[in-house]
């Protein structure tokens, strides 16, 4: 694991302390949505990365944050052929 250290004005750490609360968490949170936003790391990858624990996690935690979810055709297909076998 590598840490990364940033130099912050008294200002703007203030402003993020103030409705952060724990700072190293909304950073890395920042960081790994953005990197997900852009394609660099998978929906698994952000789950293991914050410590969700399900893909609904995820799911919910994008979409407070404004990420749309990328939901294919093959993704519909793939969950109609599931719900087939399940007999419903």
């Amino acid at each position: 694991m590598q840490y990364v250290t940033i130099g912050l004005s008294d200002e703007l750490l203030a402003a993020l302390a103030s409705s952060s609360g724990d700072l190293s968490r909304a950073a890395l949170e920042a960081l790994a949505t953005e990197a997900y936003r852009e394609g660099k790391i998978s929906h698994s990858q952000l789950r293991r990365l914050l410590g969700l624990q399900t893909r609904t996690d995820v799911d919910a935690f994008l979409k407070d944050r404004g990420v749309e979810l990328e939901y294919t055709a093959e993704d519909l297909e793939r969950d109609r052929e599931t719900l087939k076998r399940f007999g419903v």
